[in-house]
C-alpha cells in the first residue's frame, strides 16, 4: 500500500507536485520544499513527546473552523497529509494521535530521495508549472540543501490563503480512513467492535490487522489457523463454496464465546508442519477484536460481526503480491488451487457487497 518511492515512481511524484501547484496556487518556495521535506522525511521532526503532541492537537483542534477539501492528500512517497476535517465523519481526535506518534516513530528518508524530488521541482520551474519561477525556486533549493534539508514552515502566503490545519502520517494509514472512521464510530456507539477482514490473497489482509493492533491494541484471529485438517478435507467439502477451513471451528471457538461476552477465548491454531492442531492459545478480547483472512464473512460467520471490510484488487495486483510474497514456486499453488477456490466463494456469496465496506487496494 505504500508507493511513490525514489525512482521507480517519478511521474507519481511529478503528479504528486502538479497537485501541490494546482490545488495551493498561492504557494511559496518554501511551501514546496516543505511538501518534498514530509513526503521523504515524514513527521519524526514534529514529535518530542506524546504529551506535548496530545496538548499541541488539542490546542489546534479548539480554534479550528473546518473547511471545506479533500480528507487526505497523498504525498508522492511514504506519506501524506490528513487534515483535520476528517474528524467530521467519525475520526476521534485519539485514533488521529494514535496514527500521527506511530508514523512518527519509523525513521525514514534520505538525501539521495530528496535530492530526487528536488530535480523534479526544478524541472517544473523549468517547465513554468510552478507559481514560483525557476531562479526563485532553485535559490530556495540550494540554500535548503546547504542547510541539510531541514524542515521548513508555510510561508505566511500559503497560512492567509489556506489555514493549514493537518497531521502528516504514514501512507497506509490514509489509505484506511475510511475504516478507522467506521471503527471509531461503532466504538462510540457500543463501546466494542468485531470486525472482519475480508479479500482475496495479497490483499493485504495481516497486514492491515496488525496495523489495528498498534493504532486500537486489537486482538488479532486469522483464519490461516483455522485450516481444515486432513481428515476433514472430502471432496464434497472442498467443492463447497468456502468449505476449505474449519468455519465450524471459527464460530465455537472464537466467534460464539465473544459473542456471549466471555471475557476469555481458547482455541488451538492449526500447526501446517504437523498437519494437525498446535498447542492451545489463550486470547482476551479487547475493545476491538479483528478476525482477519479469506472465508472470514462466510454466511455462518457474518452475523457474528459488528463492521467488516473487503479488501479489493485487480488481478494483475495480486498477481505481483502473491509472486512478490510467496516466490515463484509457492505463488503457482495460489494461482492454480487457492484462489481460484477464493474467487468462487467470492462469486457465490457476493462477499464484497456483503461487507460494510470496501478498501481499493493501491495497484
Amino acid at each position: 500500500m505504500i508507493h511513490g518511492r525514489k525512482g521507480a515512481h517519478g511521474v507519481e511524484n511529478r503528479d504528486f507536485l502538479r497537485e501541490q501547484c494546482a490545488r495551493y496556487p498561492a504557494l511559496r518556495a518554501q511551501d514546496l520544499l516543505k511538501a518534498v521535506h514530509q513526503s521523504v522525511f515524514g513527521c519524526g521532526h514534529f514529535v518530542t513527546d506524546e504529551a506535548s503532541a496530545a496538548a499541541r492537537l488539542r490546542e489546534e483542534l479548539a480554534g479550528y473552523v473546518p473547511a471545506e477539501g479533500p480528507d487526505v492528500e497523498l504525498l508522492g512517497g511514504k506519506f501524506g497529509r490528513v487534515h483535520l476535517c476528517v474528524l467530521r465523519h467519525g475520526l476521534t481526535e485519539v485514533t488521529l494521535l494514535k496514527m500521527f506518534l506511530l508514523s512518527a516513530q519509523e525513521k525514514c528518508g534520505s538525501a539521495v530521495e530528496a535530492e530526487f524530488l528536488l530535480e523534479e521541482v526544478l524541472t517544473l520551474a523549468k517547465d513554468g508549472v510552478l507559481p514560483v519561477g525557476y531562479e526563485e525556486m532553485a535559490s530556495a533549493a540550494e540554500r535548503w540543501r546547504a542547510a541539510g534539508y531541514p524542515l521548513c514552515r508555510h510561508s505566511a502566503e500559503f497560512r492567509a490563503a489556506y489555514a493549514p490545519a493537518y497531521r502528516v502520517v504514514r501512507r497506509e494509514m490514509a489509505w484506511a480512513l475510511p475504516l478507522f472512521a467506521a471503527i471509531d464510530r461503532k466504538l462510540a456507539e457500543n463501546g466494542r467492535v468485531v470486525l472482519a477482514i475480508e479479500g482475496g490473497a495479497g490483499s493485504g489482509k495481516t497486514t492491515l490487522a496488525d496495523l489495528l493492533r498498534r493504532v486500537y491494541g486489537a486482538v488479532v484471529f486469522h483464519m490461516d489457523d483455522f485450516f481444515l485438517r486432513p481428515e476433514q478435507r472430502t471432496q464434497a467439502r472442498l467443492e463447497d463454496p468456502g468449505g476449505n477451513v474449519d468455519r465450524e471451528r471459527v464460530l465455537e471457538e472464537i466467534l460464539q464465546p465473544i459473542s456471549r461476552g466471555e471475557g476469555v477465548v481458547h482455541y488451538r491454531p492449526y500447526d501446517c508442519a504437523a498437519q494437525a492442531l498446535g498447542r492451545a492459545v489463550t486470547e482476551f478480547p479487547a475493545a476491538l477484536t479483528v478476525v482477519e483472512g479469506a472465508y472470514s464473512m462466510h454466511p455462518e460467520l457474518a452475523g457474528h460481526y459488528d463492521l467488516s471490510v473487503f479488501l479489493r484488487q485487480t488481478p494483475e495486483t495480486q498477481r505481483r503480491r502473491v509472486l512478490h510474497r510467496n516466490g515463484q514456486e509457492m505463488a503457482q499453488r495460489f494461482f492454480s488451487t487457492w484462489i481460484p477456490m477464493e474467487n468462487r466463494y467470492f462469486e457465490v456469496f457476493d462477499t464484497a457487497n456483503r461487507c460494510d465496506l470496501i478498501l481499493e487496494v493501491e495497484p
